[in-house]
């Protein structure tokens, strides 16, 4: 298993960059997110790979953290989530965002992906919800075996006190879904209150 690469980036395109390592050029399909943040040709960098084998095909995938790679290997756990559906997810959701969705069964969010109909997004949320859910409440967001925390952690106590004021996991994750997680948690609180106040 080749668990990432470090060398310098030969060509980029938006979905796909080739990395010389030891002499060998490695083409790897990447999210357009991690296409994007990778530096111009002749640089060096890094990408954690996931080797996908096939009846047909190996290819090679890669990813800025670690994070993003344990999500990409849990969604293509998914019946019917195949590699190019997993980048597509990835381009436009963060792992933060993919955990958090399916805790709160929003099955729409996965529908902005290129290629993921309604179906498919109620799929990913229906056998993941499981997997993701036991984590929240405890300050991580769990994604299989990696604990994916969100930049602050706010989101996480915030949710975890909505818990504890007698909310469901799927009201409080939905509610601070579109909160800034960048606020303290008093105010993060504060405004899922309000949210949930006003679908009630």
């Amino acid at each position: 298993m080749i668990y990432s690469l470090t060398g310098k980036v030969l060509k980029k395109t938006l979905d796909m960059v080739v990395i010389s390592c030891g002499g060998v050029g490695y083409q790897v399909m990447v999210p357009a997110s991690v296409a994007g943040a990778l530096p111009g040709a002749g640089q060096e960098a890094t990408v954690y790979t996931y080797l996908n084998i096939s009846e047909n095909d190996i290819s090679l995938f890669g990813f800025a953290t670690e994070e993003q790679k344990a999500c990409f290997a849990l969604l293509t756990g998914v019946s019917g989530v195949g590699p190019k559906a997993g980048l597509a997810i990835l381009s436009v959701m963060n792992p933060d965002r993919v955990a958090l969705a399916i805790s709160a069964g929003d099955h729409k969010a996965f529908t902005a992906a290129n290629g993921v109909g309604p179906k498919l997004a109620q799929r990913i949320v229906l056998e993941l919800k499981d997997k993701v859910g036991k984590g929240l409440a405890e300050g991580g967001l769990s994604l299989g075996d990696a604990a994916v925390q969100s930049p602050t952690g706010n989101l996480s106590q915030a949710i975890a006190a909505l818990v504890s004021l007698g909310y469901s996991q799927s009201e409080a994750a939905q509610s601070v879904a579109k909160v800034d997680e960048t606020l303290p948690v008093e105010e993060i609180i504060k405004l899922a209150l309000r949210s949930m106040a006003g679908r009630r």
